[in-house]
């Protein structure tokens, strides 16, 4: 046995019109929707009749009724109550005649928004020769049809909102114009708000006849100033027909924080849909905000965002492809331009040269890195040294940069978002390129070792400085290397501070907890490296010295001193190791002047 839906019309008005919709602002929106509907309806038929909309504000009605007035299609009175009475009803689908391609409306829904502000919603409308029809709905859900004997002179539509209590401000004829002007400037209809006319500007995707490059581009940005608050770097027309979708974007002219969600303003065949649509561009391009008119997407039903489906994908994977052009263009035409761009914004590039082999060949010939040779192009890089080598972290390079230069070992600095990932795939991208990474380890290679007889004169302090270091995790080395004046190198790569990290977080873990960490650190210890530079004076006379103790509190100076040039934080015990040997060596060195 079936059953038919017990529906509270009441609730379902309350729901639509309070919760579906952000602001109430959005019932001059749906106003001018329904407006802009019926004149195109009319159009299909009479495609010479007058096209005009007009609001009548509170202040200029006498009864504090906010009126609306259309010079469209009308409705007849069977069309009065299945479309105004019957919700999610659209004058706008297929079984009535009209396009849906046609119009703005898709829900049928739209009028219902007007209860946010109204209580009640008279609308006087005629079609044709049809006589005119008054249907009043009340926000309760009740809903009057009746023939006036007044008849309308035109074809067309009056909608009358009577405000709610506390409400009638969102009436008045400045909100009106504001919000009617937000809303419908850029539409083809001629919108008044008393003796004000909106639609006054020319969109920013169009371009006037014989408007010159800068004249369009000053007009372009005083519109961005006044709708974002900038003057654009530079300008980039839009376009995806896929998705009927025309506009333009504007460069920002300061970095912008790529973790903030990007929104732009989005019209629907020429009309505002809504200043905050996000996911309109690929995630990559932060740095522009973009204004479009879009003829196929699909708005979501509070028509305040779009439907993401697949159409809209395909749109922005084009409005990507225009961005990268335009970035492509700039690199062959006017690389000073690219490189105060990038300077700016290679944050964004670097995001989308991460998977975009176009964009990454644009960072390796204009993008500059820092290097132990100076600021440098990879491009540059590669001609001068032949293989593009360089450290995962600025903590490495820090570490490893000085001593590299010295060993005439170029060294970028890749430890900057993004870079890492770059460098690794920049063989895929460019041809005859080589990429190496250097870690830490591969550095202590590098170094010259000591011929037999020097590590058999070292062997004894190598073994006395482990023994005083080994409460740090530390492996000694020593090393002869350039530069003489450094006396140690701390040297830690990633890899082993993670698993040092992991060890000191087992340790002070209890046993279930010790368990889970041993899986990760199950492997052999790796620990950091102190090399002892053999050619610098202070080193050798701390391994020749004899005295055992002087030894042991230079060792622990020279241990401090290097993780302070690594740039390392000092732990407790590196603390109390830096204090006892500063303290013991100015001990020793008060008795001997006694």
């Amino acid at each position: 046995m079936s059953h038919t839906f017990r529906v509270d019309l009441r609730g379902v008005v309350d729901l639509l019109s309070h919760h579906l919709y952000a602001t109430p602002r959005v019932y001059v929106r749906e106003l001018l929707q329904n407006a802009v509907d019926a004149i195109t309806a009319r159009r299909l038929s009479e495609p010479r009749a007058d096209g005009g909309i007009r609001f009548e504000p509170a202040e200029r009605t006498g009864d504090r009724t906010l009126r609306i007035h259309d010079t469209g299609i009308g409705l007849t009175e069977n069309q009065v109550h299945e479309l105004l009475a019957t919700i999610g009803r659209s004058s706008k689908r297929d079984d009535l005649g009209f396009a849906r391609h046609e119009f703005l409306g898709q829900f049928g829904i739209g009028l219902l928004s007007c209860f946010m502000v109204a209580d009640e919603i008279r609308v006087v409308t005629r079609c044709g020769d049809h006589p005119t029809v008054l249907w009043t709905g009340h926000s309760d859900g009740r809903y009057t049809v009746v023939l006036p004997g007044e008849q309308r002179a035109e074809p067309g539509t009056t909608v009358t909102l009577v405000p709610r209590p506390g409400e009638e401000h969102w009436l008045a004829e400045r909100t009106v114009r504001e919000l009617a002007g937000l809303y419908g400037s850029m539409l083809p209809f001629t919108v008044r708000v008393g003796d004000a006319t909106v639609t006054t500007a020319l969109p920013p995707w169009e371009k006037e006849p014989g408007e010159t490059s800068a004249a369009r581009w000053a007009r372009l940005s005083a519109y961005a100033q006044e709708a974002f608050g900038f003057v654009p770097f530079d300008v980039i027309d839009l376009a995806a027909p896929e998705g009927g979708v025309r506009g333009v974007a504007f460069v920002l002219p300061a970095p912008a924080n790529p973790a903030v969600r990007v929104a732009h303003r989005v019209y629907l065949k020429q009309m505002l849909l809504s200043e905050g649509v996000e996911g309109l561009l690929p995630s990559w391009a932060f740095f522009v905000r973009c204004v479009v008119d879009t003829t196929e997407l699909r708005p979501t039903a509070s028509r305040e965002a779009l439907y993401d489906d697949s159409l809209l994908e395909e749109v922005r994977q084009s409005l990507g492809g225009n961005l990268r052009g335009w970035l492509a263009r700039l690199g062959a035409g006017d690389p000073r331009r690219l490189r105060d761009f990038l300077g700016v914004h290679h944050l964004g590039v670097k995001a989308l040269a991460v998977h975009d082999d176009e964009m990454l060949r644009l960072v390796h010939q204009w993008w500059p890195y820092e290097t132990n040779v100076g600021q440098l192009t990879l491009a540059e890089f590669a001609d001068r040294y032949g293989v593009v080598r360089y450290t995962a972290s600025a903590d490495e390079f820090r570490q490893m940069s000085t001593v590299a230069a010295a060993q005439r070992i170029p060294l970028i600095n890749a430890g900057y978002v993004y870079d890492d990932q770059l460098l690794a795939r920049l063989p895929d991208a460019v041809d005859d390129v080589a990429v190496e990474v250097l870690n830490p380890a591969d550095l202590t290679m590098r170094l010259d070792h000591l011929d037999p007889a020097g590590e058999a004169e070292v062997r004894p302090f190598r073994a006395l400085a482990q023994r005083v270091l080994e409460r740090h995790g530390v492996e000694v080395v020593v090393r002869s290397f350039d530069p003489a004046s450094l006396p140690a190198l701390y040297l830690l790569d990633g890899d082993t501070a993670l698993q040092g990290d992991l060890r000191r977080a087992r340790d002070d873990s209890d046993d279930l907890w010790a368990s889970l960490y041993d899986a990760f650190t199950s492997g052999p210890e790796q620990r950091p490296q102190l090399v002892f530079n053999h050619r610098n004076p202070l080193a050798r006379q701390a391994m020749s010295t004899g005295d055992e103790e002087l030894a042991a509190l230079a060792v622990e100076g020279l241990f401090t001193q290097a993780l302070l040039l690594a740039r390392q934080p000092l732990t407790p015990a590196a603390t109390a190791a830096f204090n006892q040997s500063f303290l013991g060596l100015l001990t020793r060195a008060m008795g001997q002047q006694k």
